[in-house]
């Protein structure tokens, strides 16, 4: 299809300029020809190309987008507006997002021979891990996650954009029925992806990993192989350390790179939001082999890996948002004083029994300290130790659990408001269940006094757990005699999230 010309209408949208005429489409800035019509924001206009020479994969990709658009939601996506009839004049008309591609910091660092800081890369990785996992909680897979295809807004946000590659749970997966078995960009694509299983959100993790590679190296990992047997290699080889090309890297940055590239899904992070949380709090990262590897791994681990791969082969995909589900960030608030035995016991017990029933679950164990806790003549060698010492306290509270094969972190907030605190902590950071100590006064009391468990189970993004005092067997005599604590009682059940006390 030659491209349109300035001026053109279309199903009443006029066509401005050609933005970008790529191998499989062009994409026109356009705005509605009536103007009558309010424009609540800036449009594109996505054509696909059918000349001749171009293959079937632009049709189907273009009806797999058109698909998923109408289906997806949120900041990290663009707003779906319209689409053109296929017999006619296909196309698809979407928000314009502002920002910067990606692939803008790549050229920069290429042109100024300087490669981006850690924190900047682990900034926008953050975003782009974040933007991931809404895709995946809304039960799609991106799979051509790329420079070119992630947007990064002013605020630092990013939005995931090209959904021709992509899968959903809930459509029919055309490319897979249509095309090759390998569907991907060659330098991006995950391991599994090569042999043909789609809907694993975990390739999308391996992607990120890719794009953090090439930040912080200004190399791609596995090179841009064209066969099919270059790209089987990444089925059972490990690129480079990064450390190799930038001998500055620091050993957290790379620990997290090639936790992403790890040939085998189930050894990668668990979920994007795991990899978003890592990049968010990289003082909090433990730097194992990965961090201090120097050198490629041994010929007998490839071996071992090339045998395991010789039987992969295509198999369903469970949900994305379930098998996520199964790997949730738990965020414990910890009271920084005045907390009772009974109530340190019982929300450790609710820890445990919330992470033995999910292997691989993350555990953030977190304080709020008052603003005005640490005033004194030297405010700020008080702020520090006050700071120092909450952490021990944490970690000392986490020893009597059972962390194997569980992450967990410790995190010291300064706020005066400390349920707007917890609260901010766990839509920044992904949070899935929050344990909480509840008020010990009756629940009619505790909607008047608006106590900080309630405000938490009100306003909170994802699931509440308030946990009740109680302590074991031994205790319960010596806790009656002194009556320093209230009544044994059970562990309190999941709250979903309330938008309101009257719901």
């Amino acid at each position: 299809m030659k491209l349109l010309e300035p001026g053109t209408v279309v199903d009443g949208f006029v066509v401005d300029e050609c933005m970008h005429a790529g191998g499989m489409a062009h994409i026109y800035t356009v705005h509605y020809a009536q103007p009558q019509v309010a424009q609540a924001f800036p449009m594109v206009m996505k054509v696909p190309r059918m000349t001749a020479g171009d293959g079937a994969e632009n049709i189907v990709g273009f009806e797999v987008e058109h698909q998923l658009l109408q289906l997806l939601s949120g900041p990290h996506v663009p707003r779906f507006v319209a689409a053109g009839d296929m017999a006619r004049t296909p196309y698809l008309v979407m928000e314009h997002v502002p920002g910067k591609p990606l692939q803008h910091w790549l050229d920069q660092a290429q042109l100024t021979h300087t490669r981006p800081g850690a924190d900047e890369i682990a900034r926008l990785g953050a975003a782009i891990a974040a933007a991931a996992h809404n895709l995946h909680r809304q039960d799609a897979v991106h799979l051509d996650l790329k420079p070119g295809n992630v947007v990064i807004r002013p605020d630092g946000s990013a939005v995931l954009i090209d959904f021709g590659l992509s899968w959903h749970a809930h459509q029919p997966d055309l490319l897979a029925q249509e095309m090759r078995p390998a569907i991907g960009s060659p330098p991006w694509m995950a391991p599994e992806q090569v042999v043909g299983v789609r809907g694993d959100p975990r390739s999308d993790v391996f992607a990120i990993g890719v794009m953090l590679y090439e930040l912080a190296t200004g190399e791609l990992p596995f090179g841009d192989p064209q066969t099919r047997g270059g790209l089987r290699q990444r089925l059972w080889m490990d690129p480079p350390p990064p450390r190799v090309h930038a001998k500055d890297l620091p050993p957290w940055l790379q620990e997290v790179i090639l936790h992403c590239l790890e040939p085998e899904a189930d050894h990668r992070y668990a979920s994007a939001a795991h990899l978003a949380f890592d990049l968010s709090h990289p003082q909090q990262i433990s730097v194992g082999e990965r961090g201090k590897r120097i050198g490629r791994t041994s010929w007998w681990v490839h071996v071992k890996r090339w045998l395991r791969a010789a039987g992969l082969h295509y198999h369903p995909s469970p949900l994305p948002s379930k098998q996520i589900d199964q790997v949730p960030i738990v965020m414990v608030a910890v009271p920084w004083k005045d907390a009772s035995d009974a109530t340190l016991y019982s929300l450790r017990q609710a820890a445990q029994r919330s992470l033995g029933a999910r292997p691989g679950a993350r555990l953030a164990c977190v304080s709020v300290v008052g603003a005005g806790d640490c005033v004194t003549t030297d405010e700020a060698r008080s702020e520090v130790q006050l700071h120092r010492q909450q952490l021990e306290r944490l970690r000392q509270w986490a020893e009597g659990l059972d962390l194997q094969d569980h992450q967990v972190s410790f995190h010291v907030i300064e706020a005066s408001d400390r349920a707007q605190a917890l609260l901010a902590y766990a839509r920044t950071n992904g949070v899935n269940l929050i344990i909480v100590g509840a008020a010990t006064h009756g629940l009619k009391l505790q909607r008047l006094l608006t106590t900080v468990p309630v405000r938490i189970a009100m306003e909170a993004p994802c699931s509440v757990m308030l946990i009740k005092q109680s302590l074991p067997f031994e205790h319960l005599m010596l806790a009656s005699e002194v009556d320093a604590l209230a009544p044994a009682a059970t562990m309190g059940d999941v709250i979903p999230p309330l938008r309101s006390p009257d719901s």
